[in-house]
């Protein structure tokens, strides 16, 4: 299946890769509409889908230097790609000894809506269900799913506790019912059936600064959403053929030989443009 990128997320992507400025200074319109272009969106699409981001409270409208109209990053937005950051360039192991953390929810019937947002957001987040009303995920994701159930308002509805597994079922066996594990190999293979050929393309004829942005921004805005479907599960946990680890080394090849390539190209249109990464929206 070919991958779909939509207005809205490549929108994202690209605040999170070039449009972090470090004194806050919007992104000028015409600058997104540009920048958009290139990855075959149009005009009325981009500002569609700004006006989206904008009463979601991602985006704040603002005049840049020379007075140009433009949007800059939210609080908000700058801390989910910040943690998102985290996620999408994490290159450490996991180890199986760090321990999992455990979301226990109990949601009144008067407020069942507020059941299925917590069930998304925790999932969301890389949590998998281990019974009803009870979602685990390795113990590192607990600051940031914390700081995202406060967001929300969903924090008095949850308990959270951090522990090992004991038993009695082992835990590989276990965290093959507790995540879809083959639907998200597929996620990986799709990815590599997209961007692989693009980093060998790379690797044998390198091209300019544009087709840099482009292949960068069209990989960012796949791999982001990996790091929440997967949440990177420890070697021994996991089938010998997966493929997830060879997934993270191309799109972590593919920003050493891509990010800074393509900002040569964006710079012209966007004065300050921060050096942070993508993130999960």
């Amino acid at each position: 299946m070919a991958e779909q990128h939509t207005p809205r997320s490549l929108i994202v992507s690209l605040y999170g890769a070039y449009g972090r400025a470090p004194d806050g200074a919007p992104m000028p319109v015409a600058a997104l509409i540009r920048l958009l272009a290139v990855l075959g969106v149009d005009a009325p699409s981009v500002r569609s889908s700004v006006s989206r981001l904008k009463r979601r409270g991602l985006l704040l409208p603002g005049r840049t230097a020379d007075g140009a109209a433009g949007y800059a990053l939210s609080d908000d937005a700058r801390r989910l790609l910040d943690d998102g950051d985290r996620r999408i360039y994490a290159r450490t192991e996991p180890k199986l000894s760090e321990g999992w953390v455990l979301a226990v929810f109990s949601v009144p019937e008067a407020e069942r809506h507020k059941r299925h947002l917590l069930r998304s957001r925790l999932a969301r987040l890389g949590f998998g269900s281990a019974a009803p009303g009870v979602w685990i995920a390795p113990a590192r994701l607990y600051e940031e799913t914390r700081n995202a159930l406060e967001r929300l308002e969903l924090s008095p509805y949850v308990d959270l506790f951090r522990g090992d597994h004991l038993g009695y079922a082992a835990t590989a066996g276990a965290v093959a019912r507790w995540w879809d594990l083959p639907a998200i190999a597929r996620l990986h293979e799709e990815f590599l059936a997209a961007h692989e050929p693009v980093l060998r393309a790379w690797r044998t004829v390198p091209a300019g600064a544009e087709k840099a942005y482009r292949d960068y921004l069209l990989a960012l805005d796949s791999w982001r959403r990996l790091p929440y479907a997967d949440p990177v599960l420890p070697a021994e946990l996991l089938p010998d053929d997966w493929p997830g680890r060879r997934s993270a080394e191309v799109f972590a090849a593919l920003h050493e030989l891509l990010r800074d390539r393509g900002a040569e190209f964006v710079r012209p249109y966007v004065s300050g443009a921060g050096s942070g990464a993508g993130a999960g929206d």
